[in-house]
């Protein structure tokens, strides 16, 4: 009954620490520098051809 007790007792520690290291090297890496600008760029399509335009706006009068 110990046995299995302690098995599992370092296979979660071993765990925490794969997860703590992954954290670590995402923080590192730079994978959370810019968390907005993805969400921004979706709703800033520019290239749309469909929206209108100040300029076009401009030359139709």
């Amino acid at each position: 009954m110990t046995q299995i007790l302690f098995f599992l007792l370092g296979m979660a520690v071993v765990m925490v620490i794969i997860a703590g290291a992954g954290i670590f090297w995402a923080i590192k890496s730079g994978q959370f520098d810019d968390m907005e600008g993805p969400a921004q760029r979706i709703l800033m399509d520019d290239d749309d051809p469909m929206i209108p335009r100040y300029t076009d706006s401009q030359r139709k009068k």
